[in-house]
């Protein structure tokens, strides 16, 4: 009679074994697959924070040659008012001398401008003050300010990318676990573990990919 009750019972433990295999594997199908989009999103704005970084010290780098330049013109300007000062300069020149001074401070305030434009970019300086034309157009400078705060964007959303592998992958190899375990409630623990797991990894990459939609 005991033998009568306990085969049945095992055979019901069985097909509640397999119907936890299968969800199992279906749920780790769909957590496999949000791992991938993870990845995807991981690796798209990894290449984009490479590029801001890239882009951040070119700017840079245009900054301060357009510095020297302003520098450079300071330079001739400051002789040429010295010279005048000190009654080098024949009287008859000095006029020249300061019509050519006065242009030269022109040319330091333009440099002043595209200097501005270039390191916070056109959007934030105006189009009253648009002067460095990118392509032959005015407003199209993206500025070495604008690229940083990319990149730090891009970086943060990059940790968080990063957070969500780990929980997924983990989440992973609870699933596996729960197919390989022939005990049922081991099976369901681990089960279980992978549900809450995917679901962290899942909500963590949503947020991701929330801050690299921001920029």
């Amino acid at each position: 009679m005991k033998q009568e009750n306990a085969q049945p019972e095992t055979e019901v433990t069985e097909r509640k074994s397999r119907r936890l295999d299968l969800i199992a594997g279906v749920v780790l199908s769909l957590f496999a697959a949000c791992m991938a989009i993870n990845d995807l999103g991981a690796g798209k704005y990894g290449d984009d924070e490479m590029i801001a970084h890239n882009k951040q010290a070119a700017m840079y780098s245009w900054y301060q040659s357009k510095s020297l330049k302003q520098s450079i013109v300071e330079g001739q300007r400051d002789l040429i008012m010295a010279l005048v000062a000190s009654n080098t300069i024949e009287e008859k020149k000095v006029s020249a001398m300061d019509t050519f001074s006065n242009t030269l401070t022109l040319e330091i305030n333009r440099y002043k401008k595209e200097k501005n434009e270039i390191l916070n970019g056109s959007k934030a300086v105006g189009e009253k003050n648009w002067i460095q034309a990118v392509d032959g157009e005015l407003g199209k400078v993206k500025g070495a300010e604008e690229w940083d705060k990319e990149a730090t964007t891009l970086g943060e959303a990059g940790d968080v990318f990063d957070r969500a592998t780990l929980f997924l992958q983990i989440c992973l190899v609870f699933g596996a676990i729960s197919i390989v375990l022939q005990n049922y409630s081991g099976k369901r623990t681990f089960l279980a573990f992978m549900i809450v797991c995917g679901i962290i990894g899942t909500v963590i990459s949503t947020i991701a990919y929330s801050i690299a939609f921001t920029i």
